[in-house]
């Protein structure tokens, strides 16, 4: 049965965890220090007072834990593996590349890999070059991988859960910087989403923005600043990537004729640049030539004030708004 509950981002993911270890017996839970630490970042704190041992710290290997978990999932078990960053992951990519990504096709589809990867991207002040990639778009590029990237908690709370009882291996990017922020009116209990869809951040009339991840709260704040000019959006918030809701980006920019995509990752390669072929590719008319807004193509310096220039701030987004827009 439904109900709410007043819950930070990462208080959101805490709840979600527990439902699926309560309700299936099958699901796991590990990583570095997610057990008795409770998560470096809080995130699985009583988790395993609760639930004891199918909840447990491993040793800093992240090879040793995916392949773990692909093993795991293979012969009946639900895994749930928490990756600190997502730059860690690089370290074992094997793993859900070659084998997570591959179990149903050199399998005939005899068996599935129900695992979900737990991990955190993009840059916090004084983060360093291998703590603040945003990777999203190699993932993309995997055959056989969902991707998903809560911005808020009920985000948080339903990819979560949607996620751990997938019957695919799927990759969920949060941010760190949302972990402790407001608590918010989450509803829990509710039935399961499916996997797929996006949400609806603004509605509007002039052009159509779709983002992803944390930086949708810039997103949405050049929209209400560009307001003031007479400028209103669709702001399209693509929880997940892998499926992508493209049938929702085309429907808005036929209204709209104009495209405006924003995320954190570098602009070279992003999936930015497949969301714009794909509504060029539709052949839906456009009335201006569609713009994308992401990082500089360069390393993510520690210096809070360096990062800020590589990164996209607000106000470039405000500057693409009424470039795309003309106004």
């Amino acid at each position: 049965m439904s109900e709410t509950a007043k819950l930070t981002y990462g208080g959101a993911i805490n709840a979600a965890l527990a439902r699926c270890l309560e309700q299936m017996p099958e699901t796991l839970l590990f990583g570095e220090d997610v057990a008795l630490p409770g998560g470096v970042f809080g995130v699985t704190r009583g988790l395993r007072k609760a639930f004891g041992e199918r909840v447990f710290d491993t040793p800093i290997s992240e090879t040793a834990m995916l392949g773990a978990a692909v093993g795991a999932a293979m012969t009946g078990r639900r895994p749930i593996v928490e990756i600190m960053w997502a730059d860690f992951m690089l370290v074992a990519f094997d793993q859900i590349v070659n084998q997570a990504a591959n179990v149903r096709y050199v399998s005939e589809g005899r068996l599935a890999a129900p695992l979900t990867i737990r991990t955190q991207q993009g840059n916090a002040p004084g983060a360093c070059a291998q703590h603040s990639q945003n990777l999203e778009a190699l993932l993309l590029h995997v055959p056989g991988i969902r991707v998903a990237m809560p911005v808020d908690a009920q985000d948080a709370y339903d990819l979560t859960l949607s996620a751990v009882t997938c019957d695919d291996p799927v990759v969920v990017i949060e941010n760190r910087t949302l972990y402790a922020g407001a608590k918010s009116e989450v509803r829990i209990g509710g039935p399961v989403e499916p996997i797929g869809g996006h949400r609806l951040r603004r509605a509007g009339d002039d052009v159509t923005i779709v983002t992803w991840g944390a930086i949708t709260g810039s997103v949405e704040a050049a929209v209400d600043l560009v307001a003031e000019d007479g400028i209103s959006a669709d702001v399209i918030e693509a929880v997940w990537l892998n499926p992508f809701d493209t049938e929702a980006v085309l429907a808005s920019v036929r209204r709209t004729g104009r495209l405006l995509v924003v995320h954190e990752a570098n602009l070279t390669g992003g999936f930015g640049a497949e969301v714009v072929a794909r509504v060029c590719e539709s052949g839906v008319p456009l009335s201006a030539p569609p713009r994308r807004v992401g990082a500089l193509d360069t390393r993510i310096p520690a210096a809070v004030q360096l990062a800020q220039a590589v990164l996209p701030q607000t106000g470039d987004i405000v500057d693409a708004l009424r470039a795309v827009t003309g106004k």
